[in-house]
């Protein structure tokens, strides 16, 4: 695939890129230990929100398996007054945001409508419509303009906004009429589309007849396509294109091409519509065994620290296990709050009512 930048080969075997070379030019050893430490410890908070899900401590989880690359590259390239606009698996983007994984599963658990500040963590709420996020996105991005946040020179003022979505999402209309406003605003936006190769149970060569990243031309601006589980690609191509929105350049379209290796959510069969050559084929490409054997390789990763690492991601399943279960159930009557500012008299009565009833069944259940 002559259009892919890579960095990192899937046997740990780092390639030169003239173009994307410089933007890693600062990853030394020990950010390459970090960021291999990231891909684990995701991958680990993600296989416990897999099994808590078939215990019944979840309603559902949407698992990102096979992605940490992408997410995590991307995440990394972030600065802290950048904004990130999720969907409802970038728990990895989370993660490298802050985000405590405890917050995470608060939504999943249904205990909390989102779980945390996006003005402390720089990334807003995950978001259950398919594309709608990325308007919410193209909207910021066009306020920060406004805002005279943008080509100013100023690293600490320059804001880019950065908007994650799925290959089934470019399907929908809400991210072509996000790709519509970005353009001709020339808004300070990067869509990072993580081609997983399934829109559930769709393939991809029934959603597209031409690479996906070469929509974005159609539109106006770039697009370019990166192995989305290539961790240090994926740093180097966001870090590239949200410097290029910060300075006024405009939007650019971010093509992570990567593979889904669970199901599309914990209610998902996907042995109905796959088959298990493609997964034994995309295996050989696992986006967190590829930096392992990179570290291996040059030396930078013995025994001790791996099993090290290793004790970090057991506490941290822990934490999520123990955590989880002891997260408080919410007052029935919040669901009024935060929706209006003055709630209408029927509205108002219907809280009173829902909080009657609770305290009712408290002195039952006493």
């Amino acid at each position: 695939m002559s259009d892919l930048v890579q960095l990192l080969t899937p046997e740990g075997v780092r390639v030169a890129d003239d173009t994307y070379d410089p933007w890693v030019a600062d990853v030394d050893d020990q950010t390459m230990r970090s960021l291999y430490r990231d891909l684990v410890l995701v991958r680990r908070f993600d296989t416990e929100a897999v099994a808590l899900q078939r215990q019944g401590e979840l309603g559902l989880w949407a698992s990102l398996l096979g992605q940490e690359g992408a997410q995590v590259g991307a995440g990394r390239a972030l600065r802290a007054h950048d904004a990130a606009f999720p969907t409802y698996r970038e728990h990895g983007v989370a993660w490298c945001r802050g985000v405590d994984p405890l917050d995470v599963l608060g939504l999943f658990r249904g205990v909390t409508l989102g779980g945390w500040d996006p003005r402390r963590h720089g990334m807003h709420l995950y978001t259950i419509v398919i594309g709608a996020q990325t308007l919410h996105a193209t909207g910021y991005a066009m306020g920060v303009q406004r805002d005279g946040a943008v080509g100013t020179g100023d690293p600490d003022r320059d804001t880019a906004v950065l908007a994650f979505f799925g290959d089934g999402a470019t399907s929908q209309g809400d991210v072509n009429e996000a790709f519509i406003w970005a353009s001709v605003t020339n808004a300070p936006v990067v869509f990072f589309c993580q081609n997983n190769q399934w829109a559930i149970s769709e393939p991809l060569e029934r959603q597209s007849r031409i690479p996906l990243f070469r929509r974005a031309h159609g539109f106006g601006f770039p697009g370019v396509r990166v192995d989305g589980n290539d961790v240090l690609a994926c740093l180097a191509v966001t870090r590239a294109a949200l410097a290029r929105a910060r300075e006024g350049s405009g939007p650019m379209l971010v093509e992570a091409f990567t593979y889904r290796m669970g199901a599309h959510t914990t209610s998902d069969d996907p042995t109905r519509y796959r088959v298990e050559a493609e997964l034994e084929q995309w295996r050989l490409k696992d986006p967190v065994e590829r930096v392992k054997a990179y570290l291996l390789r040059g030396g930078l990763a013995d025994p001790d620290w791996l099993d090290a690492l290793d004790a970090e991601a057991e506490q941290l399943a822990e934490r999520v296990r123990t955590g989880c279960r002891a997260l408080p159930e919410p007052d029935p009557a919040a669901v009024f709050d935060h929706v209006y500012a003055v709630l209408d008299p029927d509205l108002a009565a219907q809280r009173d009512e829902i909080a009657r009833m609770a305290a009712l069944l408290e002195q039952v259940d006493a």
